[in-house]
This record gives C-alpha cells, structure tokens and sequence, in this order.
C-alpha cells in the first residue's frame, strides 16, 4: 500500500491494466490528470483535436485490437464532446473507459464554470458510470470500471472524478480481484438448453445461422466457422459481424438487412430454424416484425439476458459466452447433410438470379468498383473503416472481408464522423497495416480535424471519399419517397479537399478515372502521410437492394 494523489491513482490503475494508448484532450477540471500524465512513463497520451475523436480514436482502437480502449476529456463542454462517442461504442457494445475530470466537489450543484450533470447525461448511453467525490473510493471504482467495460457483454464505462480528488492523497492498493455480487455475467450456458437447441437443429430442414456483432465481441468466430463447417448451415451476417466467416465461404449468405443481399433476407423469411448468436435483433434486419422469420423457431444465444426475447421471442433461450456455448454444443450436433441438400440448391438458385451487381461505368466511377478495387490494391491484410451513409453500405456490400475485427463502422448509431478517428486509434492498434477509411463527402467534414492529429502522430491513414456531392443516403431517401425534394441534402459547394490535407501536413488525390484512381491509391500506400483520394463518382447511384422503412425483410426494392 502507497501513499498516491488521485491523478497517480489514475497513472497507476492504467499500468496495472496494461493500457498502452489513452486519446484526449486537456482543460481545467482535468488539469491535475494532465500534468501526471505528463510524468509518467507507462503509456502514451494521443492529443486528438476534438473530444468527438478521443471517444471515436478509442473505439477504434478497441475494435482492432480488442482490448479497452481509454479517453481523458475535461468537465462541461470537454465531456458533453465526448457523449457522441459514448453512445457510438454503447450501442455497439464496444469496450471504453472514459475518464473525466468533474469541477470540485465543493462546488458540484453550484453552476459552476464549466459544471455539467457528466453522470446524469451519460447514464442513458454507458453500461455504468461513477462520479468520484471520496479518494478512498478511487482505487476500487477504476478496478471495477475495467472489469465491467470488459467482461459480459462489453461497453463504455464513464468515471467522473472531482478536481480535488485528483489532488487528495489517499492510501492505493489496487484490487486484484473484484466482487461484484449484482453483476455476475454468465459465461457457461445451461446444459439442459443446449441439448434442446442441438435437437432442434438435428431436426430442421432449412436451418439458418443468424450471427451478430456479439461474434466479434466474444472472440468466437474460429468457433463459428467450425460449427458452420460441422454442420453446413449456411449463415447470414449483421454489419457488425462481418468478418466472422470469409467472404468466399460456400456458407456465407452475405450480409442481412435493409440494404443486405436478397439471397440473405429470403433464407431469414423462409428458414425453419434461426440460430442467432450474439445478434440483437436490430430492426434494421427484422424490418416488419410479424412478417421476421415467422415461419421459424428461434434459438437465441447471448451473454446479455436482457437481449433474449427483447424484440423476437426465442423458442430456445441460451444465456452465456457463444464460444463456451457453441463448444458444448457441437458434439450434440448430427445434421444431416443429404437432409440439408434442397436448401443449399434453393439458396444457390436466389443467389444465381439475384446477386450483388450494379452498372459498372468508365465515367462517372461507380463507388462500388472503387471499393472492389481498393481491395485488389490493399490486399487481404488491411484495416477497413468507414463513415455512415452510403459508402458504408457499399463497403459492406462489395469489400471481401476475411478476418474478425477487419471492418469498423459505427453501427447502432450510424455515427457520421466516425471514420477517420476511429482509423487513427486502428492504426495504433496495428500500426503496420494498411488502414483505408471509406467515407462521404458529407461525413468527412464532421472530424476533419483529425488530420491534424494523424499528422502529428505519423499515422499514414488512407481516406478515400466517395464524393457525390451529395449526403447520399438522404437523398436516395429523398429521391424514392419524398418525391425527389432534396430539402438540405445537396452539397455541390465544397472545400478543395486535395489543399484541405496538404494544409494539414497530408497528401491529396482528386481523380475521376479508373487510371487515375488506381495510380493514387498506389501512390497513397507509398506516401507515408495521412492521405486523402478525393474520388468523383456517379453523384445519382443507388445502394440497392434496399427494404423500405416499416416493410417486411422479404420486400426488397432491387433497382
């Protein structure tokens, strides 16, 4: 036990849970927290330029590499900055400690300058939050705040901690254990349950596996992979989960969902047997409700029992860890693979008559051959992240993902600005990997900031905007439903993005041929510098197919 001020507390805890990288940005609530980490030896602060992007840097990170990712912001507009981030990595369950500096404790419920209500605000988008008024508490609450963003299912975990805490002297011994008796995650499924579901897929005759982000999460898609091996059940993937089978596997469906591939949201209508593990049921693949899966039985594996049966009943409820569960569950397991035989020839013929495909142009470029191509280019080893909107779904679509934790895109939220910060913390994570961010010319404007920390930080990200001109997916909305009224959607006023990222220290690329394309993306790789390849696409094409709002899964708009 050492006689420790908070902000060494802070220093210490992080070395003790191997933190390497913590984004963030300064001010005066959390100056004491600063100026330690200005001491200390045991991990590297990253200066971001908007409290936005220390949250999106973190994530980022997290995602590659799996571990937590950390961010230090300060108090009142420092923190509600950082909200953005919080829920981006909430809604994906996404592990994050965030630590933010609080004014003095004195002075909490006053109006002070720069006080805000930091855990009242982010009680609604974190798994658990703290705000810290005692410097006893500290020692506990950082333990427990790592072990919660990191175990059952992951997610941001918020500590917020007043100025004269960080300065306090307190005793410190770091907890070596925790002991929580209101949050024990359950990781050993039921065996009873098991053995039910395994019949259950014995039995079925056009059996479906529905497999979510949770598969990421988890460290399951090696267990995946062989249990879709053992058993030939052909499987369909969420956004989130792309990754968890290569794209060539002869099992892998595609994607599923609203703009998800037709062979993928017709196995979910006309299976008899969903097994969703780690999936969320999100409505953006259910659509309809009553018209989701109704002709099948659910089995629904997830180590977050408030997820089963939340939006679809599930006729076999598993809670636990999906590669404890799925071990225990392949030796019980003895499809039938004559049985199964109908349902692949079915399958096979949708995909024969309805593929991913659209009208390849030598000008304008289509935003589809460019991220066909960027794959050719990069190779099977990069780093893919994007922005939201329709180059995020192009992406999903037509990149051929083939390894977990590959692609990271904002889901839940649909985070514009996420990319390029979320690229930076992945090339920290793996710093000799090519990391290519897709995003929107709309998007891209939302942190462009973080060329500055990219720069500084030597982290030669490539970001390649799919620029039409337009915010994309708005106005496809706009064009099909609201009669072509392009009310605030059309950006055809926009900086010079090639001098934009040279006044920042960057490289810039605009093309709008193939050769040029190609030429600059080769030229990009070799650069060494953040880049940016401004890429003049069909400013009208579609992301098809595409399900309605409210409509069935099954009724799919496909030109």
């Amino acid at each position: 036990m050492r006689e420790l001020n908070g902000s060494q507390m802070v220093s210490e805890a992080l070395r003790a849970e191997g933190v390497e990288i913590v984004f963030g940005y300064p001010g005066g609530a959390a100056l004491n927290i600063f100026d330690e980490t200005y001491k200390q030896t045991y991990f590297k602060h990253v200066l971001v330029r908007h409290e936005q992007a220390a949250l999106h840097a973190a994530d980022g990170y997290a995602r590659a590499s799996g571990k937590v990712g950390v961010a230090f912001v300060t108090s009142g507009p420092g923190f509600t900055n950082a909200v953005t981030g919080l829920a981006t990595a909430y809604s994906d369950s996404i592990p994050l400690v965030l630590i933010s500096g609080q004014v003095a404790s004195s002075l909490i419920g006053t109006d002070a300058f720069q006080e805000i209500d930091a855990v009242g605000i982010s009680r609604p988008c974190v798994k658990h939050n703290y705000l810290v008024t005692k410097i006893a508490d500290l020692p506990r609450i950082l333990k427990e705040a790592f072990y919660i963003a990191k175990t059952g299912r992951p997610g941001p975990v918020h500590i917020d901690i007043a100025k004269d805490v960080t300065a306090a002297i307190g005793n410190f011994e770091y907890p070596s254990e925790i002991n929580m008796p209101t949050y024990k995650p359950t990781y050993n499924g039921n065996s009873k349950q098991i053995k039910k579901a395994a019949d259950a897929i014995n039995e079925a005759i056009r059996p479906l596996l529905y497999i979510g982000g949770g598969a990421i999460a988890s460290g399951a898609a090696q267990a995946i992979r062989e249990f879709a091996k053992q058993t030939n059940i052909p499987a369909v993937q969420t956004l989130m989960a792309l990754g968890t089978l290569e794209h060539d596997d002869v099992l892998n469906l595609g994607m599923a969902g609203m703009h998800g591939s037709y062979t993928a949201n017709i196995a979910l209508s006309e299976a008899d047997l969903l097994i969703a593990l780690g999936a969320r049921f999100d409505d953006r693949i259910t659509g309809k409700l009553d018209e989701f899966a109704k002709h099948a039985k659910i089995i629904h594996v997830d180590i977050d029992p408030s997820s089963i049966s939340k939006i679809v009943n599930a006729h076999y409820p598993i809670v636990g860890d999906l590669k404890c569960v799925l071990e225990e569950m392949m030796p019980k397991v003895k499809t039938d693979l004559q049985k199964l035989k109908p349902w692949h020839e079915t399958l096979a013929r949708y995909t024969e008559l309805y593929p991913l495909k659209y009208n390849d142009t030598n000008e304008p470029i289509k935003p589809q051959w460019v991220i066909q191509q960027t794959a050719k280019i990069v190779g099977n080893d990069a780093i893919i992240t994007t922005d939201v909107g329709q180059h995020q779904m192009w992406a999903a679509q037509f990149y051929p993902f083939s390894y977990p934790r590959q692609f990271i895109t904002s889901g839940g939220q649909g985070t514009m600005g996420f990319g390029l910060p979320s690229a930076i913390g992945a090339k920290f994570a793996y710093p000799n990997k090519c990391v290519v961010n897709f995003t929107g010319d709309g998007s891209i404007l939302m942190n462009i900031q973080e060329l500055m920390t990219a720069v500084v930080e030597n982290k030669a990200v490539i970001n390649i905007i799919l620029n039409n001109n337009f915010l994309g997916m708005v106005r496809q909305w706009q064009t099909k439903f609201y009669e072509e009224r392009y009310s605030n959607t059309d950006l055809s006023i926009q900086p010079d993005f090639v001098k934009l990222v040279e006044s920042f220290g960057g490289v810039g690329y605009r093309v709008s041929t193939k050769n040029e394309f190609e030429k600059a993306l080769k030229d990009a790789m070799n650069a060494n510098k953040v880049a940016m390849i401004d890429v003049v696409v069909d400013r009208f094409e579609n992301v098809m197919p595409m399900v309605p709002a409210g409509a069935a899964i099954y009724n799919m708009m496909l030109e």
